[in-house]
């Protein structure tokens, strides 16, 4: 299992009316946790489609537990359970300022080869990066 943490203040024009962080928000701290995961794998998505791979999202699931606020410190905890084939699977944890989760979610994320547009396996370069942060 490969877990990272990053974290992120709620600006205020992410709030909503009621002061909570707007829903539709999520996602885009969903694609901060999992950008920084790539980065301390070693490599960006920009890199990876340098090399002629792109990962666009598949799917994307969601659970609001409680809000967020403005100014709040939240902690995006990043999780891949398993190893990669031609989709990869990223588990999402945010948490506040007092450690309580506030929001799950789960993205699948595909391997397309760029020139083709295809899907295509995880390449073997972006399997090594993997299984030198892999816990034995």
């Amino acid at each position: 299992m490969y877990i990272s943490e990053t974290q992120i203040r709620v600006r205020y024009g992410e709030t909503d009316q009621m002061g909570y962080v707007y829903y539709g928000n999520y996602p885009a701290y969903y694609e901060v946790g999992r950008a920084e995961a790539m980065r301390k794998l070693g490599m960006t998505y920009r890199q990876m489609e340098e090399k002629g791979v792109m990962m666009p999202i598949a799917s994307m699931q969601l659970k609001y537990i409680r809000p967020a606020h403005y100014d709040d410190l939240l902690t995006v905890r990043t999780i891949v359970k398993e190893f990669p084939k031609a989709r990869m699977h990223f588990f999402y944890e945010v948490y506040n300022e007092k450690n309580k989760l506030i929001n799950q979610g789960e993205t699948t994320l595909a391997f397309v080869d760029i020139k083709s547009g295809r899907p295509c396996q995880a390449p073997e370069w972006f399997l090594e990066a993997l299984r030198k942060r892999w816990p034995v």
